[in-house]
């Protein structure tokens, strides 16, 4: 009885040793995939803060541009105008004045163009829809790409995490139309539906392999920075971006739930704007985006 009552204590003592190990092993693992969420979680914050900390740095940059870089040019040209009035009679120097004159006016656009580019004005003070028709309209011109709009216009603004996050999407879509697709037409569709805003971009050009676009729903490390940045974005927001392809072309699609529209009054309060506005703002940055 003795020996017998010592095996069984051995055997159990083995037991529990072994099962101890295993819990810990359990509590080790879990312990491990709840490091793993947490670290997950915190890079997924830093990626959408570094994006808010560009998106701030891009604005800050286009205002400089336009109201530094920009007025300095402006009194340049002024001044060669005036020594062209005052040197009439010298037709060499009329000459070179009219050549400074040019290469002025050429700077003033390309700094003009790059500054809206960053961060157009058009954004802040009329809103997304306004900004995304002129700068489908000036990528049609810049690129050579039919480009057709179908804008709806919803009852009110956005927030400006929402129409920044829209905006970079669109411009990043279309770059890719541009440098992968072989498109010679791209439509862009905004739908402002009861339940969110739906944001289409369709090409008609080559359209993707299904090996590479099934790595581009999923998101693998390979598809680039452009795609995170745009997933990012609209994962801040709780949206969505699909991506489907056939031999006729690319449809991007960025789907963003609409929870907490704002008043244009209220959104003017929160964003950083270039100045009042005013019909007289409006007008003016009507003009200037008609003239790139």
């Amino acid at each position: 009885m003795g020996f017998g009552s010592s095996h069984y204590n051995g055997v159990g003592a083995m037991g529990i040793l072994i099962l101890t190990r295993q819990l810990l092993r359990r509590r080790s693992r879990a312990e491990l995939e709840s490091l793993l969420v947490q670290r997950t979680v915190a890079l997924q914050r830093l990626s959408q803060r570094l994006l808010k900390v560009q998106d701030e740095e891009r604005r800050k940059v286009a205002r400089d541009l336009h109201d530094a870089t920009g007025q300095t040019l402006a009194a340049l040209k002024m001044a060669v105008a005036s020594l062209e009035c005052k040197l009439q009679e010298d037709q060499d120097a009329a000459d070179v004045l009219s050549d400074i004159a040019a290469l002025t006016d050429q700077a003033l656009k390309e700094i003009r163009t790059t500054s809206y580019l960053l961060h157009p004005p058009l954004l802040d003070e009329i809103g997304f829809a306004a900004a995304a028709k002129w700068y489908v309209e000036g990528f049609a011109e810049r690129s050579g790409i039919k480009a057709s709009l179908d804008f709806a216009r919803g009852p009110e603004r956005l927030s400006i995490e929402i129409e920044t996050a829209l905006f970079r999407v669109l411009q990043e879509g279309l770059t890719n139309v541009h440098r992968y697709s072989g498109s010679s037409k791209v439509s862009v569709c905004f739908q402002h539906r009861a339940d969110g805003l739906v944001l289409e971009i369709a090409d008609r050009g080559c359209g993707i392999s299904a090996e590479l676009l099934q790595r581009l729903r999923e998101g693998s490390a390979e598809t680039g920075v452009g795609l995170a940045g745009m997933r990012e974005r609209l994962d801040e927001l709780n949206g969505t971006l699909e991506i489907s392809s056939d031999g006729s072309g690319t449809t991007l699609r960025a789907i963003v739930p609409l929870t907490s529209p704002i008043t244009t009054k209220n959104h003017l309060t929160q964003c950083r704007v270039y100045g009042p506005v005013a019909a007289s703002v409006v007008a003016k940055l009507s003009a200037r985006s008609a003239s790139l």
